[in-house]
């Protein structure tokens, strides 16, 4: 089943083989329910589903849900996260954030995908359910950056360009500080321009800058690297339908 969901997953841009490569992994996960990776991976899947494929909303955000739940438990369940977590101190609340600030690189790939699946649900949900949880989430990202600060293509500074644009009280000049890092670092992913498109410019109100980007995201060539083709095909399209809401996100 591990092999046959890595093989649809590989082929992830077509929406059939991604369907298929939740099936087979999520039924390998249900047998193996202490394989952190393969738990990370079906995160992954989850959130790649909810994001780049599923247009009704209400089931998106189930997928992120789920796919926030899998990968949490597969941090807490890990070996390196309970023998920090079994010595810390304090109500289960602040062990847990102690015990993030302190995991070892083991985790990161498990923390980043709880993360990213958290903040996507978090989007649509009220001001002060996204404040409950900025805690939680800052220090995740924090613990990322100390220990693999480009994983997932700048993926943490991604993630705080996007984040400081939901919560109220943080200048955006913070926002942009983040995604030029991201951009800076890894050009060659297009989801650091289009999450600071979709996210800074548009609550920016800068128009044209907003455009400008996506439709250099357009127009790039996905295939120029082969290692986040799937990604950069993806990203393109969701530029694709950023674009087309532009008049409206910018009434």
């Amino acid at each position: 089943m591990i092999s046959q969901g890595q093989h649809f997953w590989n082929q992830r841009t077509d929406s059939t083989s991604l369907l298929n490569a939740d099936h087979f992994i999520r039924l390998a996960q249900e047998q193996r329910p202490k394989d952190f990776d393969l738990a990370v991976l079906y995160g992954r899947i989850l959130y790649t589903r909810a994001l780049f494929f599923e247009q009704d909303l209400k089931t998106q955000d189930e997928l992120f849900v789920d796919g926030l739940q899998i990968c949490r438990s597969a941090v807490m369940n890990h070996p390196d996260f309970l023998q920090i977590y079994e010595r810390a101190q304090g109500d289960s609340s602040f062990k847990l954030l102690a015990t993030i600030a302190e995991v070892p690189k083991s985790l990161v790939s498990g923390l980043f995908w709880w993360a990213t699946n958290l903040a996507r649900h978090l989007n649509s949900k009220p001001v002060v359910e996204r404040l409950d949880h900025r805690e939680l989430i800052e220090v995740i990202m924090h613990r990322i950056i100390s220990l693999d600060p480009g994983f997932h293509y700048s993926g943490p500074y991604r993630f705080f360009g996007s984040m400081y644009t939901r919560i109220p009280g943080v200048g955006l000049s913070q926002s942009e500080t983040y995604f030029n890092q991201a951009i800076g670092t890894n050009p060659e992913y297009l989801g650091n321009r289009v999450h600071m498109a979709e996210f800074y410019h548009q609550k920016a109100g800068n128009r044209e800058s907003f455009h400008a980007l996506l439709i250099d995201v357009v127009q790039s060539d996905p295939t120029l690297h082969p290692g986040i083709m799937a990604e950069n095909i993806f990203y393109q399209k969701r530029a694709q339908l950023l674009l087309s809401k532009e008049p409206s996100l910018f009434e």
